[in-house]
C-alpha cells in the first residue's frame, strides 16, 4: 500500500526526516501519533502527493506520489486539519468534485450525513466549522478510495460528534480500504486506530498493531511506586503510576493505554525496536 524508504526532507536549512523508511500495509486504520512539530502533517502531505522529499522514494497505492498520477489521486482522498469549503450548496459541491472519483457513493454520504445531523440544504460556507469537518469526512468516506488520510479529524468535534466519528469510521472500514489517522488527541481515538505508528526527532520509532504490544508489554496503573530500575517506563498520575514493563509468559495481558505508550516510546524508543524489526524480545 504505502512503502517509504531514505525519505529526507528539510524546510528551508531546518531538517525534518532524515533517512526514514515506514511500510504501511493494506487494510488497517493506522494511527499517526508524534509530538508537536513532529512531522505528521508533513508526512502525510509526502504520501498524497503535495510535498516532495529532497532525497529518497516513496510508492503508494503502486504510484510515485511525487507524479501525482491521476489513477492515484481517484483512489486517495486527503482531508488536512485546515480547509477552506467554496460559497456554494453541497449538492453543487458534489456534482463538481464527485465525479473525480469513481467510485463515490451518494446513498452513502447521505447517510453519514443524516447520522453527523448535517442539513446538507444549507451553503456550505454557512455551516460552522464542525459541521464543515463533518461534510468532508462524509463525502472522505463515500469517495470509497482505497487510502483515506485524516488529519487531526476530530479537532472541532463536540464531544457527542466525537462517539459518533469512531462509529462512522468503523462502518466504514472494509479489507479493501486503509484509512491513516494523524491525531494527538488520543483518548479520541482508542479502540479504532490499530496499529500504531508513532514519528519522533525524524524518524519512525514506533510501528505495531495492537496484539502485538499487548503481547510484549504489561501497561498498567500501580497503587503504590514501583521500582524503576524493574519497568521501561513510569509516570505519575492522578491514583499511581502508570508503568510499561515487559510482560512476563505467565502474565494476563492488559489493556494497552495509548498515552502512556506515547509517552513510554518518545521518552526512550530504544526498548520498543521490537516494534520495527520483529525481534523475539525487547531490544
Amino acid at each position: 500500500m504505502i512503502r517509504m524508504k531514505n525519505i529526507r526532507f528539510h524546510y528551508g536549512k531546518k531538517p525534518l526526516f532524515a533517512n526514514m523508511d515506514l511500510d504501511i500495509p493494506k487494510g488497517n486504520i493506522y494511527g499517526l501519533l508524534g509530538m508537536n512539530g513532529a512531522g505528521k502533517t508533513t508526512l502525510l502531505k509526502l504520501m498524497s502527493g503535495q510535498l516532495f522529499p529532497l532525497e529518497g522514494t516513496s510508492t503508494v497505492l503502486g504510484y510515485d506520489p511525487i507524479k501525482r498520477n491521476p489513477a492515484m489521486l481517484a483512489d486517495l482522498f486527503h482531508l488536512p486539519e485546515e480547509f477552506l469549503l467554496p460559497r456554494m450548496r453541497a449538492d453543487e459541491y458534489l456534482a463538481i468534485n464527485a465525479p473525480f472519483y469513481p467510485k463515490f457513493d451518494h446513498a452513502a454520504l447521505h447517510r453519514y450525513c443524516m447520522d453527523f445531523d448535517l442539513d446538507l440544504a444549507q451553503k456550505l460556507n454557512e455551516l460552522s466549522f464542525g459541521q464543515k469537518k463533518k461534510f468532508l469526512l462524509s463525502f472522505g468516506l463515500a469517495s470509497n478510495t482505497g487510502l483515506l488520510i485524516l488529519d487531526e479529524p476530530t479537532n472541532g468535534l463536540d464531544i457527542p460528534s466525537k462517539s459518533q466519528f469512531r462509529r462512522t469510521v468503523a462502518s466504514a472500514m472494509t479489507e479493501d480500504r486503509t484509512f491513516i489517522i494523524s491525531t494527538h488527541q488520543v483518548r479520541d481515538m482508542e479502540n479504532l486506530i490499530d496499529p500504531i505508528i508513532i514519528i519522533h526527532s525524524g524518524k519512525v520509532v514506533f510501528n505495531s498493531d495492537l496484539a502485538t504490544i499487548a503481547d510484549k508489554l504489561s501497561i498498567q496503573l500501580e497503587r503504590t511506586e514501583p521500582d524503576a530500575s524493574q519497568c521501561i517506563f513510569t509516570e505519575k498520575v492522578p491514583g499511581g503510576w502508570m508503568t510499561v514493563r515487559e510482560r512476563q509468559a505467565d502474565e494476563e495481558e492488559t489493556s494497552i493505554d495509548l498515552e502512556t505508550l506515547f509517552n513510554a516510546v518518545v521518552s526512550n524508543p530504544t526498548p520498543f525496536a521490537f516494534s520495527l524489526h520483529q525481534q523475539g524480545g525487547l531490544a
